[in-house]
């Protein structure tokens, strides 16, 4: 496995990974409906597009089959940066990949002088279990209304590097 930077061409890669990874993680959580109107909200073209122009670091996860994942990274001040995303495509999951990539955004965290990185994830998501096994903690609950009556319900999860 390998990782590098992401491009903005690879943003139908990333893309279809989501699409790959969001029905398997949350189809038993979220409806449908909410599904299909967060995809949207948070990987059509120009939000993605915005992310790499606002200096949100995207990596792509390489192996012999091609890309199996991707992370988006951002340093939020000069302590601490965001993992905005993180997904793999299912038969990657169990692996290793996903600590390998979590591995390399924590790696560059600590290049760019970030002390701790934080990240929201859904309070029903099996990845809860994952985050705690690689050192972050849960630091606190939130219930954010993202739009058309649709709410995340989170834990924010911190790690200290």
């Amino acid at each position: 496995m390998q990782i590098r930077k992401a491009e903005i061409n690879d943003i139908p890669t990333i893309q279809a990974i989501a699409e790959q990874a969001w029905r398997p993680t949350y189809g038993t959580i979220l409806s449908e409906e909410q599904c299909v109107y967060m995809l949207d909200m948070m990987y059509r073209r120009d939000v993605l597009e915005k992310q790499f122009h606002r200096n949100v670091h995207f990596f792509m996860l390489e192996s012999e089959e091609g890309a199996i994942g991707f992370a988006a990274y951002e340093a939020i001040d000069a302590l601490q940066g965001k993992l905005h995303k993180i997904y793999l495509r299912p038969q990657q999951k169990s692996r290793g990949a996903g600590t390998f990539l979590l591995e390399h955004v924590a790696q560059f965290a600590r290049e760019n002088g970030q002390k701790a990185i934080f990240l929201n994830v859904n309070r029903l998501n099996s990845a809860v279990q994952f985050y705690l096994k690689k050192g972050f903690q849960i630091d606190q609950e939130l219930d954010l209304h993202v739009g058309n009556g649709y709410y995340m319900n989170d834990y924010i999860m911190k790690k200290e590097l």
